[in-house]
């Protein structure tokens, strides 16, 4: 899933926020892909940047044990 992120004009707020379009790939009638807006969500700059760190870590461990599993995986092989 893809996302679209822009700065959300904010002028009367202290708080920088972004708004962040979470689109997908779909098949029109032709057959032809194109892109649409799945969901759509606005929070503090702040916020999306402690989300996406939080995201991230989660995705690195992931990574780790997924390149244990290829060891055992390529042991076993030989």
């Amino acid at each position: 899933m893809a996302k679209v992120i822009n700065a959300v004009d904010a002028a009367a707020e202290a708080t920088k926020m972004v708004k962040i379009q979470h689109t997908k790939v779909m098949k029109n009638a032709n057959g032809n892909d194109v892109t649409v807006l799945d969901w759509e969500e606005t929070k503090s700059v702040d916020v999306a940047i402690s989300d996406a760190e939080t995201e991230k870590a989660s995705l690195e461990a992931k990574i780790a044990e997924l390149d244990a599993d290829l060891v055992e995986y390529k042991k076993i092989k030989g």
